[in-house]
């Protein structure tokens, strides 16, 4: 992988990541048309996904601050009931962690077909949200949290958008939308950052991923870090405006379109 590589997938992953696009099944294509393996290369997909995580705090920082300010506060508040949401709704990512990394793992070795379909179920997702009309309830509730946990953590499958999903299932449950896109934001940032520190430990401690990552330069690494977090900063604040404006739909018509392309061309 050359620096522009690295860009051009960098790019992408922040752009995809906050979009309802899917990132992990724009990267396989991304890869498929590039010849490059970028999804193979463990400390390069940890890059790119620390560098996402990073962006979302920089943009939701107030957010972020309000919760552990709250939290020091050690009582039930607002900002308290809000966390325990989020930890929630990892309980079911957690599981798939856990029991069934390796065959998620062995799905996205499984091919570009995948990947195309799952992309059409996207498009699905979002158009049902899209004509939902939802009770706009002011706060996510611990059940909320748990469903949308429980989709979050079918979107492991590549293709199938994780904030598209957890968003169209919020709104779906009759959240507001502003609210959703701010809570399928947050909700994300403790499961990448301990799939990093999961991935990381078995990188140092696998000697043949260390040789594999020794085959991507510093130089590269860092131009697909900065390219990762800074789209990641203008996808995040354009998605949350998207959300609120209740623009989906035409994100629905672009996975159904790129599903159908890929499934045609490159399946």
């Amino acid at each position: 992988m050359d620096i522009i590589e690295a860009i051009i997938l960098g790019l992408l992953q922040g752009l995809t990541e906050y979009l309802p696009v899917s990132s992990s099944g724009h990267l396989v294509i991304a890869s498929k048309l590039l010849g490059v393996e970028a999804e193979e290369n463990l400390t390069f997909t940890i890059v790119v996904h620390v560098a996402t995580v990073l962006s979302t705090l920089v943009i939701l920082w107030r957010e972020v601050w309000w919760i552990v300010r709250g939290l020091f506060e050690f009582k039930m508040n607002d900002a308290t009931r809000y966390a325990i949401s989020i930890l929630v709704s990892m309980i079911p990512i957690g599981i798939v962690g856990v029991f069934f990394k390796d065959q998620v793992e062995a799905v996205f070795g499984s091919g570009i077909l995948i990947v195309s379909l799952m992309l059409i179920v996207t498009s699905l997702l979002l158009s049902f949200a899209y004509f939902a009309r939802p009770r706009a309830k002011e706060s996510v509730s611990f059940l909320d949290a748990f469903i949308i946990g429980v989709s979050q953590s079918l979107a492991v499958l590549p293709g199938l958008s994780r904030s598209g999903t957890t968003i169209a299932t919020g709104l779906l449950l009759g959240n507001k939308k502003e609210t959703m896109a701010q809570f399928s934001f947050l909700m994300v940032i403790p499961p990448i950052l301990g799939e990093a520190l999961l991935d990381g430990i078995k990188l140092f401690g696998d000697s043949a991923d260390a040789m594999a990552a020794s085959t991507i330069s510093p130089l590269t690494m860092l131009a697909g870090f900065a390219a990762a977090f800074l789209s990641g900063c203008v996808a995040c604040k354009w998605m949350i405006n998207i959300v609120r404006r209740g623009k989906l739909i035409y994100f629905a018509i672009y996975c159904a379109i790129v599903g159908i392309l890929s499934l045609i061309f490159l399946g």
